[in-house]
């Protein structure tokens, strides 16, 4: 997985409106997770579909702006290496390493054209 994109994540104002949107264009699933502003996207409507990506409020948006887009996550080996080499090479630390439980460890960036972008190290034991 290392260097792939592994998750996306859209911004939302409104969870039932883009519910309901996302699954009747893309036949998309969910899964709340945790948060009433939070949910997780099934590639299906499946009991099993695999997770690809989240719906969530912008209020978790570490940047002040308003997102328009998608902010993409990128599976890498090494989080606290990939943390370095954003700073090396011009990329600005938006959010350090966090624990997801039971996920892994997560940081947000800003690359040097001033787009949100996530590293991810995926570990279980995470907490």
């Amino acid at each position: 997985m290392k260097n792939k994109m592994t998750h996306f994540a859209i911004h939302i104002d409104h969870i039932e409106r883009a519910e309901k949107f996302y699954a009747g264009v893309f036949e998309w699933g969910f899964n709340s997770y945790g948060q009433d502003d939070f949910l997780q996207i099934k590639a299906d409507k499946s009991e099993n579909g695999e997770l690809i990506g989240a719906m969530q409020s912008r209020k978790y948006s570490p940047v002040p702006e308003k997102i328009i887009g998608l902010e993409c996550t990128f599976g890498v080996e090494n989080i606290d290496e990939t943390i370095e080499k954003v700073k090396a090479y011009g990329g600005h630390v938006l959010m350090q390493k966090t624990a997801i439980p039971y996920v892994g460890y997560i940081a947000k960036f800003l690359d040097t054209e001033g787009n949100l972008i996530c590293g991810m190290q995926y570990d279980n034991s995470a907490r």
